[in-house]
C-alpha cells in the first residue's frame, strides 16, 4: 500500500490508539469510544485541488468497472488498499440533484436542490456506506480470515441494502428488525435477498442492543453505523454536491437524522474537500428529527450540554424512530463544526412537505418530508433566507412508502388532515362531466 492510500481507524474521543481498516473492532479498546476512520491528509495533498476535481470529473463518466461507482471514483478518499477483485459495487451514487423550484419559490428560497440520494439500487443512501463495508469485508474474506455472516439492526433502509451487497458477494446476512414497525416494501428487500430476517418483538434500540451482543459473542461482522467504514462511503454524498454545483459548495444542508451517522458522514465529507483545499467554507448543516423521536434536537435546545436517550414515539419517518442513535456524539461534533442547527417536524408537517415537494416532479419518502418540514421553519423564521443555495437530502425513495402517499391522498392518515391531499375524482363516463372537471382544474 502506497503512503498516499493510507488509512486506518482511529478513537474519536482523542485517543492515540489506532487500528488497522481490516481488523474486527468497533469501539476503541483503552475509553469504549467509538473509531472514526482517519486518512493521512497530508499525503493525499501531493495532488493539487485542480488534480482532484479533473481525477473526480474524469471517473465519473466511467460506464463500467470501479469506478462507475460514485463511491469508488472518489476511491482515495474513502478506503484505499481494498484491491478491485473484492469492491461488491451495483453502481451506487452519482444520483440527481434535482432543482425544486416551484417548492422553494413558495417558501421564499428559490435556490433549493434535493438530492435524490434514494435513486440507488435498493432506494435509499445507505448503499453508500453497504459498498464499503461489504467489500472491505470480502477483501477480509480473501485474506483468510474467518468472517462467516455479516448483521445489522435496522428500521427498513439499512437491511435492505446490506442484504443485497451481501448477496451479490456471496456472504451471508442476518438482519434483525422491530416486528410490524416497517413498510412491508423495506421488508420484503432482505427476504428476496436470502438474509436470515428476524422480526423481534422491540424497537430499534433494542435490536441494536441485541445484535451488537450476537456479533460480539459469535464472530459475526457489524454492519450498523457505529462501524465508521459506513461513514466512509457516504460522506462522498457531499462532495457529489459540491461536484454538481460546479464546485461551489450551498450555505446550507438539510439532512433526516435518526442514528445520525448520515449528519457525520455530510460533516466529513466538507471537512476533507477543505483540508484539500477544494472548497473555502463549510455549508451549515441543518439535522431534522421526527418530533415524536428527538433526542439530538432536545440536547440541541440545551445548547449539547448534555444529552439523554429517550423512548422513541411511533412516526411516519419510520427509519428515523431511534430514541438512543449510536453516532450521537459524531453528529455534535459536525453540526458544532459547520454552525449547525437542528429543527424538528410533526407527523403533519412531514406529511403536508412530502405532498408539496411532490408537485415538483419528486416522489419524496417522508424522512425526506422531515427534512422539508424543518427547511419551512427554517425559512419562516429568517434563518434560511432568499439568497441562500440550499441542499435538501432525499435518503430514500418514496415507493418504500406507498401505504404513506395513498393513506395521505385518501385523508386516511391519523392526525393528519392532508392539505395538499390530491385524490382521484370518480366520475361517470360521460364526455361533458370529464370535461368539466379538467376546466375546474385548469381554469
Amino acid at each position: 500500500m502506497s503512503r498516499e492510500h493510507n488509512a486506518w481507524f482511529q478513537c474519536f474521543a482523542g485517543c492515540d490508539e489506532r487500528y488497522d481498516l481490516n481488523e474486527i473492532v468497533y469501539r476503541c479498546r483503552r475509553c469504549g469510544s467509538l473509531l472514526e476512520v482517519r486518512h493521512d491528509v497530508s499525503a493525499l495533498a501531493g495532488r493539487s485541488p485542480g488534480q482532484w476535481k479533473e481525477l473526480f470529473a474524469r471517473r465519473w463518466g466511467a460506464p463500467m468497472g470501479p469506478y462507475a461507482s460514485g463511491v469508488w471514483g472518489k476511491r482515495e478518499w474513502v478506503l484505499p488498499g481494498v484491491q478491485d477483485g473484492s469492491i461488491v459495487s451495483m453502481p451506487e451514487g452519482k444520483t440527481a440533484l434535482m432543482p425544486a423550484p416551484r417548492f422553494g419559490k413558495s417558501i421564499g428560497v428559490p435556490d433549493l436542490h434535493v438530492k435524490l440520494c434514494g435513486n440507488a439500487h435498493t432506494g435509499s443512501f445507505k448503499d453508500l456506506g453497504m459498498t464499503v463495508l461489504v467489500s472491505m469485508v470480502q477483501q477480509m474474506r480473501a485474506d483468510g480470515m474467518d468472517v462467516p455472516a455479516v448483521a445489522c439492526a435496522s428500521t427498513g433502509d439499512t437491511s435492505a441494502a446490506l442484504a443485497a451487497y451481501c448477496a451479490r458477494a456471496g456472504i451471508q446476512c442476518v438482519v434483525f428488525l422491530p416486528r410490524n414497525r416497517i413498510s412491508m416494501a423495506q421488508l420484503v428487500q432482505p427476504i428476496a435477498n436470502g438474509a436470515l430476517t428476524l422480526a423481534l418483538d422491540t424497537d430499534f434500540d433494542g435490536c441494536m442492543k441485541l445484535v451488537q451482543e450476537v456479533c460480539d459473542r459469535n464472530n459475526i461482522y457489524l454492519a450498523n453505523s457505529m462501524n465508521s467504514l459506513r461513514i466512509e462511503g457516504q460522506k462522498t454524498v457531499a462532495v457529489e454536491i459540491v461536484q454538481q454545483l460546479g464546485w461551489q459548495p450551498p450555505d446550507w444542508v438539510v439532512i433526516p437524522g435518526g442514528n445520525l451517522g448520515n449528519v457525520s458522514a455530510l460533516g466529513a465529507g466538507f471537512e476533507m474537500m477543505l483540508a484539500l483545499g477544494l472548497i473555502d467554507r463549510h455549508p451549515r448543516i441543518c439535522c431534522a428529527q421526527s418530533a415524536n423521536a428527538n433526542p439530538l434536537y432536545m440536547s440541541y435546545l440545551k445548547d449539547f450540554g448534555s444529552f439523554e436517550p429517550m423512548r422513541a414515539g411511533k412516526t411516519l419517518a419510520s427509519a428515523i424512530q431511534i430514541g438512543n442513535p449510536v453516532s450521537i456524539w459524531k453528529a455534535i461534533r459536525a453540526l458544532k463544526e459547520s454552525g449547525g442547527v437542528v429543527e424538528q417536524a410533526t407527523e403533519e408537517e412531514l406529511a403536508d412537505a412530502c405532498a408539496r415537494a411532490d408537485r415538483d416532479g419528486l416522489f419524496t419518502c417522508p424522512h425526506t418530508g422531515v427534512a422539508l418540514a424543518a427547511l419551512v421553519k427554517l425559512a419562516e423564521r429568517g434563518e434560511i433566507v432568499s439568497k441562500d443555495k440550499v441542499v435538501v437530502i432525499s435518503t430514500a425513495h418514496g415507493l418504500k412508502f406507498p401505504e404513506f402517499k395513498v393513506k395521505y391522498h385518501a385523508g386516511e392518515l391519523e392526525g393528519v388532515a392532508g392539505r395538499y391531499a390530491n385524490p382521484p375524482l370518480e366520475l361517470p363516463a360521460d364526455y361533458d362531466a370529464v370535461v368539466r372537471a379538467i376546466r375546474s382544474r385548469i381554469n
